[in-house]
């Protein structure tokens, strides 16, 4: 057995089916952990998880890399938009979102109205040593990752902050920000659902 995977009380399964009642939207700056993160919150939910930047990819038929270099960030962000809408067709799962999706006005009201937005929000520090272990973001490429993580930040986060629910995305194990995501997400979807 997997040591993020907790078997389930019936009170814990009750917190479970609430979390996972409504399709989750994992947003924040580029090494926040959406991916990584929102594949043990889907893995934990019992929900499928798709990593939106994974499908661009696959239906651009480049990477995004690729894309940014031979159309530019416009045409990547329409492209975003189409996909996002896709996958936000109200079946709960776990969609973890590019850093700057939600900048975008057209696909941030998408993901507010249908889905619950959820900002990984952690610190620059802690982006730059993330960042650091992966070298495909056109964003970075040839620059500082701190000076422009920075820069994104402050920029981004008053955005990120629309998000209904804003969680810490610290270092330390991804299974402690899973399980603040899980009782945030019941929390929501129980006022939701209150007559």
């Amino acid at each position: 057995m997997d040591g993020d995977t907790k078997i389930p009380s019936s009170a814990g399964s009750a917190r479970l089916a609430l979390a996972a009642a409504k399709p989750v939207t994992l947003v924040g700056l580029m090494g926040a952990g959406k991916s990584s993160i929102g594949k043990r919150l889907a893995a934990r939910l019992g929900l499928p998880f798709v990593d939106a930047d994974d499908e661009i990819e696959t239906a651009a038929g480049m990477t995004i890399a690729e894309m940014f270099e031979r159309f530019g960030e416009a045409h990547f962000r329409d492209g975003e938009r189409r996909v996002i809408a896709r996958l936000i067709d109200g079946t709960p799962k776990v969609i973890a979102t590019g850093g700057g999706a939600f900048m975008a006005d057209d696909t941030r009201a998408l993901i507010l109205a249908r889905t619950l937005a959820v900002w990984l929000d952690a610190d620059v520090a802690t982006l730059v040593e993330r960042v650091k272990k992966r070298g495909h973001r056109p964003l970075l490429k040839g620059r500082d990752p701190g000076e422009v993580l920075a820069q994104l930040a402050a920029v981004r986060n008053p955005v990120y902050a629309l998000a209904p629910i804003r969680i810490a995305s610290r270092a330390g194990p991804h299974q402690d920000t899973v399980e603040a995501i899980i009782g945030a997400l019941a929390a929501a979807n129980q006022v939701g659902t209150t007559p």
